[in-house]
């Protein structure tokens, strides 16, 4: 996660983060709760793209969040027009492991680490990786 990083990672999905009005706390700055909900929508983004959501339910399984690690290493303001990346960086037995930078100017303002499981809804015990996420996720490893 350099701050020029233009590597393609596994399953790697960029975003523009729009910054509103309500997401400026007292100081001025983004409000650290706002980075949570863009790493939501860039978790999703990668869902949408490689193993949609939709058919994950369908099928009575997803995945669920277990830890969030965030370093923020620049403020991001009012008029700031940050991008984020994420990308998937290790994928267990049922596990798995996102990364994410969020960039403002192609300096990096935020990295952080995300990890969970799936689970089967109905029980909601650990599931195995899907099969062709996980097809998918070793075709692009070397």
């Amino acid at each position: 996660m350099n701050d020029s990083s233009a590597s393609i990672e596994p399953f790697m999905v960029e975003l523009d983060l729009p910054v509103r009005t309500y997401d400026i706390d007292f100081a001025g700055l983004v409000s650290n709760i706002v980075y949570i909900r863009w790493l939501e929508d860039l978790r999703l983004q990668v869902l949408a793209e490689y193993l949609p959501l939709d058919q994950q339910l369908a099928q009575g399984y997803g995945p669920v969040l277990a830890s969030t690690h965030i370093e923020y290493k620049h403020p991001i303001r009012l008029f700031d027009r940050p991008i984020g990346r994420m990308w998937l960086d290790d994928l267990g037995r049922t596990s798995w492991i996102v990364k994410a930078e969020i960039l403002v100017r192609d300096k990096s303002a935020a990295v952080a680490t995300q990890a969970g499981v799936f689970v089967d809804y109905s029980t909601m015990r650990p599931v195995s990786v899907p099969a062709e996420l996980r097809a998918q996720f070793d075709e692009g490893r070397p």
